[in-house]
């Protein structure tokens, strides 16, 4: 029967020979086995303003243009206010 696994979350660089290098101790002695799962940020991220301008310019959505699909209007439905 496995153990039970605790969470370490640990920040780290990896080098031009793709080695792993943190940037504090373990928060642990070893020798022990441990699972790692590595959080990277995306190549290509895409900012909100880039996103909106491709999707504005998508043909998937020009039938949005078409009045007909405006069939509610500001007087329709009633204000909803958080509470919380």
């Amino acid at each position: 029967m496995e153990s039970p696994l605790t969470a370490s979350e640990l920040t780290g660089t990896i080098d031009e020979q793709h080695q792993l290098r943190l940037d504090s101790a373990l928060p642990f002695s070893g020798p022990c086995r441990v699972r790692i799962s590595l959080l990277c940020p995306a190549e290509a991220d895409v900012d909100d303003r880039e996103w909106l301008r491709a999707a504005s310019h998508n043909p998937a959505f020009a039938d949005l243009a078409d009045p007909a699909e405006d069939i509610y209007s500001l007087a329709d439905g009633k204000p909803f206010y958080d509470e919380a």
